[in-house]
């Protein structure tokens, strides 16, 4: 995985988590697997038959799901800042 580097994780954790050493904060967590989703599926546009990559793709998509379920119903001014910074839920 050399496009997600320690300092792009930092950053992610710093941006979203509030500074980088809060790696556990449920919308860190959320940003880094919408940025993995948005490099795997990428990834999947020029390799179709890559089935082992698209169960991973599928698993890392659930996991989302659900931290997101539980960030709605446990903060949901904070759920709909995420949403919004991270453009989901179009």
């Amino acid at each position: 995985m050399s496009y997600l580097t320690a300092e792009k994780k930092s950053q992610t954790f710093a941006e979203f988590g509030g500074n980088a050493a809060n790696t556990g904060s449920i919308e860190a967590q959320i940003a880094l697997l919408t940025e993995k989703i948005n490099h795997i599926s990428d990834h999947l546009k020029s390799n179709k038959k890559d089935f082992s990559t698209q169960r991973g793709l599928m698993q890392m998509v659930g996991k989302r799901k659900s931290l997101l379920t539980y960030l709605s119903k446990h903060n949901l001014t904070g759920y709909r800042a995420l949403i919004e910074k991270l453009g989901l839920r179009k």
